[in-house]
């Protein structure tokens, strides 16, 4: 401090022009966040000065500098004060001396700036050559000191390398350890489920060996399926097989049935070959969701996997029953919003952008074989609409809702209006009746809110405040007041209307805007986003219980049904995707036609813009209805 203090009584003008914020340096940088040596840099040949001389106007320079530079000019290379002589430049003795103890402390500190020494080696290097008048047996005695202190080194390196090994071995060991184990637990269940299946097949043999005088048996499937357990049992079975071929009850042959037998034993196995990653997975999240199961536990957890099994092997694909068509032909787009079942699913509606909705009887569709399907009723709005839905209670009544954020309640059969709801301000994406209080219907729409209506009153009886957009709502099928919505802030929210201030749950797991949300039970919930997943949720639990993907779902709503073990949905490349509860891979897939103009006939299927876009299971059955954003609509059944 002293220092600088100086060189600002030497030089005012630099005092006043450094008076802004320096720049320092502590490593030794120029220019970094300190430089000292500004205060006595020569402003003419920017370096250290060297024997400085001070101008009248108070400036200092190298002499040599200076003297150079009025020669040229009579000038101040700094301010531009006027010289006249060249001995108006004086010696600057006080810069001098600083300039000199800052070289000398630059020198004592220019050992440090370098890379980093050791200072013991430095001390043996100065006792090597420090002792020159050493004897040979000094020199020896030397030598086998730093001999052994090698060996020394040595020997910790090698210990320390072995040592970090010999942890790196028993952690891989450990691990190694625990994955056997785990494995031979899998093996002793799997080994445990085999003997009782086993058990299973041989009580089958007998049984089906027991039934043989009246009843057509396989006898050849006997050697696939059932393995023999006794030799009566043996020669039942022998005796069978040569007296050749029996009848069966409707009068066939055995080999019909065996040949039956075989097709369903290779279409299973197939599926249970391209899923097995997926089956192994569910078996054990099963079998080994408890430590030590009782006798009992067990066994119920193989029927439930047996379950599962047999239900994700059941269907090994859709099969058309009818095609009809909701297109307009004064309506370019015919997309369909919505499908739905009435409550004895004699009838179902569709509807969409054509702004009409459309009632088939379900059993005239099934059994006219024609081309074209005409309604049995229809109603048109003054809107596109988004969704439609039947009471549970009362036949013939159906809401529906639309763009322009209109509830409206219909006598379905004689296409009548009987109600108005209009208190959404913005679309109104999806409309539900309750089915425990045949009264009560609720709304979701993009003004954040989700609405509850009387059928008996004009105004809403309730609202929910969402923060963002409502894109689906459903009730519960059992529980009168809990509801569920699916929102644009990507969560699933479950209430309970007697307390709607507080959600009961807020279901997180979605990466974009929730879609639909359908109930499979009163207990779980199946929501569909445009992340291109469905997930699976337990009203009482907040985590997430499967995640389904398959299908694409990016920016279009793509329908999504859900019938207590299956779960049906859209996907953006026109196809309907089937999956079962219990795996995360879909079942199955229906390729919906690309329906082409005369003019894009020879444009490639993969350029279409065609989605699935609404899809309803009829319930209690292997039936499902969908439609594609073309105005096809396919009844399919699984088998």
């Amino acid at each position: 401090m002293a220092n600088n203090n100086t060189s600002r009584q030497t030089t005012p003008r630099s005092r006043r022009k450094r008076s802004q914020p320096a720049v320092y340096n502590y490593n030794g940088v120029h220019n970094s966040y300190e430089d000292k040596d500004n205060d006595f840099v020569c402003p003419i040949c920017f370096d250290i000065i060297d024997e400085a001389h001070m101008t009248k106007c108070g400036h200092s320079f190298c002499y040599r500098c200076i003297s150079r530079s009025l020669e040229e000019s009579n000038r101040c290379p700094k301010c531009n004060f006027l010289i006249e002589k060249n001995d108006q430049i004086f010696p600057n003795f006080a810069l001098n001396e600083l300039i000199l103890k800052h070289r000398q402390k630059c020198d004592e500190k220019r050992p440090k700036l370098g890379p980093p020494q050791n200072n013991h080696l430095g001390e043996l290097q100065d006792l090597l050559t420090g002792h020159e008048r050493w004897d040979l047996g000094e020199v020896n005695i030397m030598l086998e000191v730093l001999v052994s202190k090698k060996r020394q080194l040595e020997m910790d390196s090698h210990f320390a390398l072995n040592q970090i090994l010999s942890e790196f071995l028993e952690q891989a060991k450990r691990k190694k350890q625990e994955q056997m184990d785990e494995l031979m637990k899998q093996i002793k269940v799997l080994e445990e489920d085999t003997k009782k299946i086993e058990d299973n097949l041989s009580k089958q043999k007998l049984a089906y060996a027991n039934m043989i005088p009246s009843y057509s048996v396989p006898v050849n499937s006997t050697d696939i399926l059932l393995p023999s357990t006794s030799s009566e049992q043996s020669s039942k079975v022998d005796s069978i097989k040569s007296d050749g071929p029996q009848e069966g009850f409707n009068g066939s042959k055995n080999g019909g049935r065996q040949q039956w037998l075989d097709s369903t034993l290779a279409s299973r196995r197939k599926r249970l070959h391209n899923h097995y990653e997926d089956l192994e997975s569910c078996y054990f999240s099963i079998r080994q969701c408890e430590l030590a199961p009782g006798e009992a536990r067990a066994k119920e957890q193989l029927e439930q996997f047996t379950d599962s099994l047999s239900k994700f092997t059941k269907f090994s694909s859709m099969r058309p029953l009818a095609t009809l068509s909701y297109a307009d032909v004064y309506n370019g787009s015919s997309i369909v919003s919505s499908i739905e079942f009435d409550k004895d699913n004699d009838f179902f509606a569709i509807a969409g952008v054509t702004k009409k909705i459309k009632v088939f009887e379900y059993d005239t569709v099934i059994m006219d074989a024609v081309d074209i399907h005409y309604p049995a009723h229809e109603m048109v709005c003054h809107s596109k609409i988004s969704s439609v839905c039947w009471s549970a209670y009362h036949k013939g009544m159906l809401a529906s809702s639309d763009y322009e954020g209109t509830v409206t309640l219909w006598d379905a059969f004689s296409a009548t209006k009987t109600r108005l709801f209009q208190e959404h301000e913005k679309r109104c994406w999806s409309v539900d009746f309750n089915r425990v209080d045949p009264k009560l219907l609720a709304s979701g729409s993009d003004d954040a809110k989700v609405k509850l209506w009387a059928t008996n009153q004009e105004h809403s009886v309730t609202c929910l405040e969402a923060k963002a957009n409502v894109c689906c709502v459903k009730f519960n099928p059992s529980k009168m007041y809990s509801l569920a919505f699916g929102s644009a802030d990507h969560c699933v929210h479950y209430y309970d209307l007697r307390y709607p201030k507080q959600p009961l749950n807020v279901f997180k797991g979605h990466r974009k805007a929730v879609s639909y949300t359908r109930f499979v039970n009163s207990e779980e919930i199946v929501s569909a986003s445009t992340d291109s997943q469905l997930k699976l949720w337990n009203v009482e639990k907040p985590h997430c219980l499967r995640t389904f993907r398959g299908h694409v779902n990016e920016k279009n709503f793509v329908g999504l049904a859900g019938n207590d073990d299956y779960i049906a949905c859209g996907s953006e490349n026109n196809s309907l995707y089937v999956y079962y509860k219990g795996l995360s891979k879909q079942l199955l897939t229906f390729k919906f036609d690309t329906v082409r103009s005369v003019l894009d006939k020879d444009k490639k299927e993969e350029d279409g813009n065609e989605f699935v876009s609404a899809v309803s299971w009829r319930t209690g059955s292997n039936v499902v209805v969908a439609a594609n954003s073309q105005g096809t609509i396919k009844v399919l059944e699984l088998v």
